[in-house]
């Protein structure tokens, strides 16, 4: 297997994560099969991976009518069918787990996502979560809002990893770096061991082209549809220029030295979204060591049977990406307030999710209940 795309990617120091998750998966073997022929190391979630797998499948029938039958509301039944799930996913990554030193073998699991604008339900979120799914492999995924820095530092500060989701702007990608390094300071003060807390900051790509390129559409000049599809490479590449750039300073040196890790940037929102473009886009313009690339099945999928890798595609590309936001700034495209409507949106649309999610359990609780 080590001709595979996968395999090359995987040597090039990228780790695949797989960004779905269903009991299915886990109990046909599905999931096991992708450790070993895809060199999948790790998998995200999220509340609308979560409705998807619920609503559309048969595997959860027989836990939801227990559940039914012991009185569990819709939120309670959620709690217990998602964590189980993440559970026995982690199990499967155990393995990979031990052998990368912890840094691979993750599985993440995100707190309810109408708790992003509060911090201390967010802290009790994860704390919660981490205890109930009860893997030292698991990742509480924290939305990268203002409000969720603080909820960063406590979690990480109470040795729990984590992984911080919707980051869009760069600006905020230095806040949460700095929210993770503070929790590290607090956690040795306290005498945790520091080797144990991981974090990975989960950096949105294709969302930033689908709202720039809609922009650029509406102004119909030469000039944007040059820019057409490139500042969602340019913003992720410029991000991975503020990792090095901060991870190489005095604070977090000498974290790194009393045994701290690297807060991996990951790249999420890989799937493509505009037809016209590469399907693996954003998975071999982003290929570089030290980065997470987390992939919705069809990208992966895509990636295994026709990517074709060119090495490092992110170290010499920062003078081109500064250019191209310049451009867009020169277009009158403002990128501040770009990334803030991505946040905004982004929140709203998993606590949709969250909410069909519940919906659905309650109607499998209802409709159990009354079989």
């Amino acid at each position: 297997m080590t001709s595979t795309p996968t395999a090359r990617l995987s040597a090039l120091g990228v780790s695949i994560w797989l960004d779905d998750l269903s009991r299915e998966a886990i109990r046909s073997g599905r999931l096991a099969e992708l450790v070993r022929t895809r060199e999948v190391v790790g998998v995200t979630t999220n509340p609308t991976i979560f409705a998807g797998a619920i609503a559309s499948a048969d595997a959860y029938a027989d836990a939801i009518a227990a559940l039914a039958a012991k009185g569990a509301s819709a939120e309670q039944a959620v709690l217990e069918l998602t964590t189980a799930d993440v559970a026995a996913a982690a199990d499967v990554f155990r393995e990979v787990f031990e052998r990368s030193g912890g840094v691979d073998g993750r599985v993440s699991i995100e707190v309810p996502p109408g708790l992003a604008y509060d911090a201390a339900a967010t802290v009790t979120a994860a704390e919660e979560l981490f205890a109930k799914v009860d893997r030292p492999n698991v990742l509480i995924k924290i939305p990268a809002t203002a409000e969720g820095l603080s909820a960063i530092t406590d979690t990480i500060a109470r040795g729990i990893s984590v992984n911080v989701t919707l980051i869009f702007a760069l600006e905020r990608y230095r806040e949460v770096i700095d929210a993770y390094l503070s929790g590290l300071e607090r956690a040795r003060a306290a005498g945790l061991d520091l080797s144990k807390i991981h974090s990975v900051a989960s950096f949105f790509v294709s969302r930033v082209d689908t709202e720039v390129d809609r922009r650029l559409d509406a102004l119909g000049s030469p000039e944007a549809a040059a820019l057409r599809s490139k500042a969602g490479l340019a913003n992720a590449r410029l991000a991975f220029e503020v990792f090095e750039e901060v991870f190489s300073g005095e604070r977090a040196q000498s974290l790194l030295a009393e045994g701290a890790n690297l807060q991996r940037p990951l790249w999420a929102s890989t799937g493509v979204k505009d037809p016209s473009l590469p399907d693996t886009l954003y998975v071999t313009e982003l290929a570089v060591a030290g980065t997470v690339n987390t992939m919705p099945a069809k990208t992966l999928e895509a990636v295994f049977e026709h990517a074709e890798l060119h090495g490092d595609a992110v170290h010499g590309t920062f003078e081109d990406s500064r250019a191209v936001l310049a451009g867009l700034e020169a277009l009158g495209i403002d990128m501040a307030e770009v990334t803030a409507l991505l946040e905004r949106e982004g929140v709203d649309k998993f606590v949709a999710s969250w909410e069909d999610l519940l919906n659905t359990v309650a109607t499998e609780l209802e409709s159990a209940r009354s079989a």
